[in-house]
């Protein structure tokens, strides 16, 4: 797999190595709220097949294994499907993980009930190729969702600049109107959206070696008082927090084959 990866995959791979347990024990991952979201967006019964794709340390995924689904996750980096594996362990469950390419599943088609991904598409730098990947896979009515941060348009670029620092395998976070046109693109149906605030405090979420001019970024931002991040930063007596925008969005997929016409 290593030879055919590009030079983004390996930031990737990089990045998420050096980060994969602190980012299984970061509790925002879990946040009781956005997770009560999540599953409703998903709205997975016992014994549906899920393919959780990018599902990093197996937060969802082992959350859906916990419904009764039968749950597939697949992941970039290998660290992370190490964690992935102690936390289905650690939490009693079954799912089933591959290291593989989100943009080449190795699932055949029409494999899955539901396919979802959180927090992944603002690291892809073609995600309108692996959202018809996840297309693919999902069998006719059965149910895509896509979970991440959706900047407002004026406020993206400096979202993206601070991002990129934050975390070098961040290639641009879509606005919502960009999500949206991906499925309406691919075919597919909406089916629900909803939006959500997750708070974080920036120390948690920043390397040490990055740490000075992140937080001089963050820091011009709070005294113009314009959120030119679109993140809402404020200080506080622990520290600069922020929150990530967040967007949940479901599609279905067609119960009648309706492949896209090249010519």
């Amino acid at each position: 797999m290593s030879a055919s990866r590009t030079p983004h995959d390996t930031r990737i791979v990089d990045q998420f190595t050096r980060w994969a347990k602190p980012f299984a024990e970061l509790a925002i991952h879990a946040e009781a709220e956005s997770m009560a979201q999540t599953l409703a967006a998903c709205a997975v019964t016992r014994d549906m097949k899920v393919l959780d794709v990018a599902c990093g340390p197996g937060i969802i995924a082992c959350e859906l294994a916990r419904v009764g689904a039968e749950v597939t996750g697949i992941d970039l980096t290998p660290a992370m499907i190490e964690q992935a594996r102690l936390r289905a362990d650690r939490e009693g469950v079954m799912v089933e993980y591959h290291i593989g390419n989100a943009l080449h599943l190795p699932f055949q088609a029409d494999s899955f009930d539901r396919v979802v991904t959180r927090y992944s598409f603002h690291h892809m730098q073609a995600p309108r190729e692996v959202l018809a990947e996840m297309v693919r896979v999902c069998r006719p009515g059965g149910r895509i969702i896509v979970i991440d941060a959706t900047p407002a348009e004026e406020c993206q670029e400096g979202y993206d600049r601070a991002e990129t620092l934050r975390d070098p395998s961040h290639t641009s976070a879509l606005t919502l109107h960009q999500l949206l046109s991906l499925g309406t693109d691919a075919g597919l149906s909406p089916v629900m959206m909803h939006q959500y605030r997750l708070e974080s405090r920036l120390q948690d979420q920043v390397a040490p070696e990055d740490w000075n001019a992140l937080k001089a970024i963050f820091e011009e931002d709070i005294a113009s008082g314009q959120d030119r991040l679109g993140m809402g930063a404020w200080e506080d007596a622990d520290g600069i927090r922020f929150y990530f925008p967040v967007s949940i969005v479901a599609w279905s997929k067609s119960m009648h084959e309706n492949r896209p016409v090249c010519s």
